[in-house]
């Protein structure tokens, strides 16, 4: 989300109902599919946005809706704010950050059964290495793992 508030909207243009164009740190622009909710919620966003005058004319993708400068592009730490006010909000024991939500994003496509080479691609990494420190594998599909490889040879499991 950080480059989504440091980066001109141009840059990030919807194209299509389940795909974003978002600016990659080495490879440029690049599309990225996105779910129904991040569409809705984009949208809401700036139905707000467009009530705000003086965030209007702004370039940016996130900009200040609510605080002090309006319309200027929004801070990171105005994104981390936010996000614990939603926490708090939500009763939840410890707080949320928006860079949690890649963790959270690439364990549950990895639960859901993308495998590794496409977590890479959704994510923008060059490497392997990179995308796999935001996995967090739930330990019944680790479990499920080890049961497909005993599944194999079903005259070693006793």
């Amino acid at each position: 989300m950080g480059w989504a508030a440091g980066f001109p909207a141009p840059t990030c243009t919807w194209y299509a109902a389940t795909t974003r164009t978002a600016p990659g740190r080495s490879r440029g622009a690049r599309a990225v599919p996105v779910d129904f909710l991040l569409v809705q919620a984009y949208d809401q966003y700036a139905v707000e946005r467009d009530a705000c005058s003086e965030a209007c004319d702004s370039d940016f993708v996130l900009v200040n809706l609510f605080r002090q400068p309006l319309g200027a592009p929004m801070p990171p730490a105005a994104l981390n704010d936010l996000f614990d006010r939603l926490s708090r909000r939500a009763g939840l024991s410890e707080g949320v950050h928006p860079h949690a939500l890649r963790h959270g994003f690439a364990s549950n496509a990895a639960d859901a059964g993308a495998v590794l080479d496409e977590i890479v691609d959704l994510f923008g990494h060059a490497s392997p290495a990179s995308s796999q420190v935001y996995l967090h594998p739930d330990p019944q599909r680790l479990r499920a793992a080890v049961d497909r490889v005993g599944a194999l040879a079903p005259g070693r499991n006793g």
